[in-house]
């Protein structure tokens, strides 16, 4: 009776602690909100936006924090834990705009998750800036306060089909394998037409189930097509099953390449030498280059996030302290915290971050070009962007049997 009963307090007090918000706020601090996967299925890429958002108000705040008008304030982070769980979140959103009273948002992970909240930002005219949700459909609705960071989904393929043109020996036949959700679905919207007209055949278009942990029937057909480029949307879990199966059932096409994974230093030690030869893209990699007014380029930035958190950042983190960045800049450009005249700021608000320039089109987006990156041994190399071949691929990928 003992236990079962230390059993239930357990259980309340974790329900407890994923249901109150996470860090102090005080009365004349300027809060930012926002519900991000800390626990459950997609919580490793949760924690870089809960990361990006502190360590990018810990930067500006040590700077001085936001000047409104004569005044400076401090800014805070409300933050909950939604568990992966869309309706969840949408919930959070609803109490940090009507009860918690935040003054402005930020965005959970996934576009799934982005484009169920950004209905409640539109419904009580609070902007959310946010760059976790990719999907072309969360900016096809007309919304007027929702702000994305990352490239639409529809494109996240374009640079790796126009280096596909140029790899020899030619590609011929392309399967294209997508889930079930909002993110991948527009990614496999925008592929297909981008694959014909590149004049590739299409030899296998299936779509599966998210959180789909058995890849071995589709790798079967693969291997028995002998299909030369495997293009795969999905999430990190299901893209390092993927290759764990393809391994396993010696599939190596001429080359695979996935939407998400390979810039993220977590899922190269995942796989270990099995990562080699696997294609990604990423829309940013910590250049100096790339200027900002806290923490001056994006090398430093990645040093002081290693530091503070013990991983590097991939472009998930970069885009979540752009996010911030961005509604600080806008705050201080109107003199105002006020919800409608920073969202009218948003509009036409150009800003360089250590994520690249932010310019937000008409429908909310922004639209940076995705470099094409490739593990190479222990190192992940740039090898394809806006201005072609950056650094030899290594292609065709060999079978797995002649590896190593």
């Amino acid at each position: 009776m003992l236990r079962n009963t230390s059993l239930l307090l357990s259980s309340l007090m974790l329900a407890l602690f994923t249901a109150l918000p996470i860090g102090a706020v005080h009365a004349q601090d300027i809060v930012l909100g926002a519900s991000i996967q800390l626990t459950g299925p997609v919580a490793n890429t949760g924690r870089y936006y809960r990361d990006a958002y502190q360590i990018a108000v810990d930067k500006i705040n040590a700077a001085g924090g936001v000047k409104i008008g004569d005044q400076t304030h401090k800014l805070a982070l409300k933050l909950y834990d939604n568990q992966s769980d869309v309706n969840l979140s949408v919930r959070q959103y609803t109490q940090l705009v009507s009860q918690d009273k935040v003054n402005l948002l930020l965005g959970p992970f996934a576009s799934n998750f982005a484009l169920a909240d950004s209905a409640v930002s539109e419904k009580y005219k609070v902007p959310m800036v946010q760059g976790g949700g990719a999907s072309d459909q969360i900016f096809a609705r007309n919304f007027k306060y929702i702000f994305g960071t990352l490239a639409p989904a529809s494109n996240y393929f374009g640079s790796t089909i126009d280096m596909l043109k140029e790899l020899k020996p030619a590609a011929k036949t392309v399967a294209l394998l997508y889930a079930d959700d909002a993110f991948d679905v527009s990614v496999a919207q925008g592929t297909r037409p981008m694959l014909k007209e590149a004049g590739l055949d299409i030899a296998m278009d299936e779509r599966y189930s998210t959180n789909n942990s058995d890849f071995n029937t589709l790798l079967s057909q693969i291997k028995s097509k002998q299909i030369d480029v495997v293009l795969v949307a999905g999430h990190e879990t299901e893209i390092l099953n993927f290759v764990r199966q393809a391994k396993s059932l010696a599939v190596a096409p001429k080359l695979y390449s996935f939407t998400v994974g390979v810039p993220s230093e977590d899922f190269r030690k995942a796989l270990g030498r099995d990562a080699d030869y696997a294609f990604g893209m990423t829309p940013w990699l910590p250049s100096p280059e790339l200027k900002d007014r806290w923490f001056g380029d994006a090398q430093k930035f990645a040093t002081e996030y290693k530091a503070k958190y013990g991983y590097n950042p991939d472009y998930h983190a970069a885009s979540g302290v752009a996010d911030v960045e961005v509604l600080v800049q806008a705050m201080e450009n109107v003199g105002s915290t006020d919800p409608q005249k920073v969202r009218d700021e948003l509009t036409k608000i150009k800003l360089d971050t250590l994520y690249g320039p932010v310019a937000f089109s008409k429908n909310g987006q922004i639209n940076l070009p995705q470099v094409v990156v490739q593990v190479q041994g222990d190192k992940l190399v740039e090898i394809y962007g806006a201005k072609g071949l950056i650094n030899q691929p290594k292609y065709p990928m060999p079978a797995w049997s002649a590896r190593h």
